[in-house]
């Protein structure tokens, strides 16, 4: 496949009308690129295990998803679930059902608030960092290089890391979950006089199968979404450093507009 291609308009419109179809052309173009892109990253999945040049790319990528991010992911889940327990106790508090505390968080953080910002911090740590490393290969002509020389740029740099991203997502999200239930029950023991282990009790007896299918299930469509876009904004930069600039503040943006859909989509079919 083909991924060097040159802008599809050389000249302005002359009018609102055609600024608004020239417009409306290219999103559906990006996102028949994207699309093409995706599939063709799928297709090339095998190969990222088969081919030994490609699995310890896919390895790298593992490490630099899942264990870069872990120090960030931790603090994140640690606060977010002690943040939820302190709001959501001290209503509790005014009608004396502090006992349901971890039950509150648990499925507050299981079914959207720890894939959600796990997701966040994927697109604003891993997602950017792709745009950016593949913006620069393709000003730099380095994409264009390894078409030259018959190597898919999608096989060799898009599949290793969007099969790293679906891989390790629901992972992270699970691991932020955890994290979460933790600190909440930190403040529940500390600050609202709810015991630990009373906490963990309520917690986990709410908990269902369905909550971590679905939890899991978000995380999942969250992997391959930022690593989609991000693959295909740096695929798509142009014109030197403030290409892949803007190549990587679009990537953030995309993401995190495409998180919060998704998630709205997912749980309303999931839970309707």
């Amino acid at each position: 496949m083909t991924v060097v291609r040159e802008p599809i308009w050389d000249d302005a419109p002359r009018s609102k009308f055609a600024s608004v179809v020239r417009r409306s052309l290219t999103l559906l173009s990006s996102l028949g690129w994207s699309a093409r892109i995706l599939l063709s990253t799928i297709a090339a999945f095998p190969s990222v295990i088969v081919r030994r040049t490609s699995r310890a790319e896919f390895v790298h990528q593992l490490y630099v998803t899942g264990i870069r991010t872990l120090p960030v992911l931790a603090v994140v889940s640690l606060f977010m679930g002690m943040i939820l327990a302190l709001q959501v106790g001290l209503e509790l508090r005014r009608f004396n059902q502090e006992a349901f505390l971890g039950s509150a968080v648990m499925i507050s953080l299981m079914r959207e608030m720890a894939p959600f910002s796990c997701a966040l911090c994927l697109a604003s740590c891993v997602g950017s960092a792709i745009a950016a490393e593949l913006g620069t290969m393709k000003v730099n002509d380095e994409i264009a290089a390894l078409e030259i020389m018959s190597i898919s740029p999608v096989r060799f740099l898009s599949a290793p890391r969007i099969l790293a991203l679906v891989v390790m997502s629901p992972i992270l999200g699970f691991f932020c979950c955890v994290i979460g239930v933790m600190g909440g029950g930190l403040v529940g023991e500390t600050q609202l006089g709810v015991d630990f282990a009373q906490y963990m009790v309520s917690a986990m007896g709410i908990v269902d199968l369905k909550d971590l299918y679905v939890g899991l299930l978000k995380s999942f469509i969250f992997g391959l979404v930022i690593g989609t876009v991000a693959v295909t904004q740096g695929f798509g930069a142009t014109h030197g450093a403030t290409g892949v600039g803007k190549a990587t503040q679009r990537s953030v943006i995309i993401n995190f507009l495409l998180i919060l859909m998704f998630g709205y989509m997912v749980t309303r079919i999931c839970y309707r």
